[in-house]
């Protein structure tokens, strides 16, 4: 089985609310939101007065994505206001040992290799593939994805190490079933669900996920 991670940006912000209530009514254990800064991708997103107020409105899983330059500035602040998961990029930062002992996944950017960070793996509990280029509307799904999902499941079995594997970037119908069997946990979906019927669609990728055959740690 795999997890669906309903991506917030994705969603109408006039009605995040009702987002959110459909997010936990659909089955789906978490919600996804990227932080951004307009200096690491091009685009500002939301920053600590939003996260802190999703927090108070959902207790689904909030799983936050940094995509900010100089993270281990903010991550613990972020941890405090509620984050139950965040995942910082090895680019954005020279201090990554520093980082990663706070407890912080780790994200990487579609042209980043798994062997570059291979020291890191043993340290986080999550590892956050991009599959797009972030920060672009409607940005394709990578197919080049699938063989780097492969080489982290392949580390962590052959390592006996425990990190999920998190995938996010123009995920559809799709490539939800190449994705699980190459060993992916968790899917970051947004457009594909908030696009039309937000509602019926997450409960139909959300089964679609756990249908899949057992390959990975969740």
């Amino acid at each position: 089985m795999a997890l669906i991670a309903p991506a917030l940006l994705a969603a109408d912000f006039t009605r995040l609310g009702d987002a959110l209530r459909f997010i936990k009514e659909s089955g789906a254990p978490m919600v996804h939101v990227d932080v951004m800064d307009g200096h690491f991708v091009p685009h500002i997103s939301v920053g600590q007065p939003v996260i802190k107020s999703v927090r108070r409105a959902t207790d689904l899983v909030l799983d936050v994505h940094l995509l900010i330059e100089r993270p281990e500035r903010y991550v613990q602040e972020f941890v405090e206001i509620g984050a139950d998961r965040i995942a910082i990029h090895a680019e954005a930062t020279p201090n990554l040992h520093k980082v990663l002992s706070t407890q912080a996944g780790l994200a990487l950017n579609p042209s980043t290799a798994i062997e570059s960070v291979a020291d890191a793996l043993g340290e986080i509990a999550c590892l956050l593939i991009l599959s797009a280029d972030l920060g672009f509307a409607d940005s394709p799904f990578l197919p080049r994805t699938l063989a780097k999902v492969r080489t982290a499941s392949g580390v962590r079995r052959d390592r006996r190490l425990d990190f999920a594997i998190q995938v996010e970037g123009g995920i559809g119908e799709e490539q939800i079933e190449p994705l699980g069997e190459a060993g992916a946990d968790i899917l970051v979906a947004g457009s594909d669900i908030f696009q039309k019927d937000p509602g019926r669609r997450l409960a139909e990728l959300v089964r679609r996920a756990a249908s899949l055959r057992q390959v990975s740690r969740v």
